[in-house]
C-alpha cells in the first residue's frame, strides 16, 4: 500500500467482510463437529436390537452396562490427564513469571505521617506511636543560684533607673 491512510468507510467495509467470513467458518466447524459426534456415536454405541426374547434383552442390557462402565473409566482417565496438564501449565506460567521478573512500578511520593504508614503496613491491630518527642527524656534546667550579695544591689538599680527617668523628664 502507499503512504495514504485507509478511509474509515473502507476499513469498516473490510472489517465487516472479515466478520462474515469468520462467521461462515464457525458454522462450518460446528457442522463438522456434529458430524464427527454422530459418526463416533454410531461406531461406539450401535443402536440396540430390542427384538427378541427376555434373555436376549438381558444380554443387551449387560453389554450396554459394560459399555457405560468402559466409557466412564475413559472419561475419568481423560479428566485426570486434563487436570495434570492444567497443573503443569500453571507451574510453567509461574516459572515464566519468575524468569521474566516482576517489573516494579514507579513509586509516587505520598505525604503520609509515620503513624499512618505503620498503621497501613501493620494493620489496625497494631498501634505503634511514632511520636519521638514523647520518648525523649526530659531534662530540667539547672537553676543558678545568685549570690546573696546581689540582694542588696536592688536599691542601687532602682536609684539608677530613677536618675534615667529624671533625665528624660527634664528634656
Amino acid at each position: 500500500m502507499s503512504d495514504k491512510k485507509m478511509t474509515s468507510s473502507r476499513r469498516h467495509h473490510l472489517k465487516s467482510l472479515m466478520l462474515q467470513i469468520a462467521a461462515k467458518w464457525i458454522l462450518e466447524e460446528k457442522k463438522e463437529n456434529e458430524d464427527a459426534k454422530k459418526a463416533y456415536m454410531a461406531e461406539a454405541c450401535p443402536s440396540p436390537n430390542t427384538r427378541g426374547d427376555q434373555a436376549a434383552l438381558m444380554e443387551t442390557c449387560k453389554k450396554l452396562a459394560a459399555l457405560i462402565d468402559r466409557v466412564d473409566e475413559e472419561r475419568y482417565d481423560l479428566q485426570a490427564k486434563v487436570g495434570k496438564a492444567d497443573k503443569e501449565i500453571e507451574d510453567l506460567k509461574i516459572k515464566v513469571v519468575d524468569l521474566a521478573g516482576v517489573k516494579k512500578p514507579a513509586l509516587k511520593r505520598v505525604r503520609m505521617s509515620a503513624d499512618a504508614m505503620l498503621k497501613a503496613l501493620l494493620g489496625s491491630k497494631h498501634t505503634v506511636n511514632m511520636d519521638l518527642r514523647a520518648n525523649l527524656k526530659q531534662v530540667k534546667k539547672e537553676v543558678k543560684e545568685e549570690p546573696t550579695e546581689a540582694a542588696g544591689d536592688w536599691r542601687k538599680n532602682i536609684e539608677d533607673k530613677a536618675d534615667r527617668k529624671k533625665m528624660f523628664e527634664t528634656s
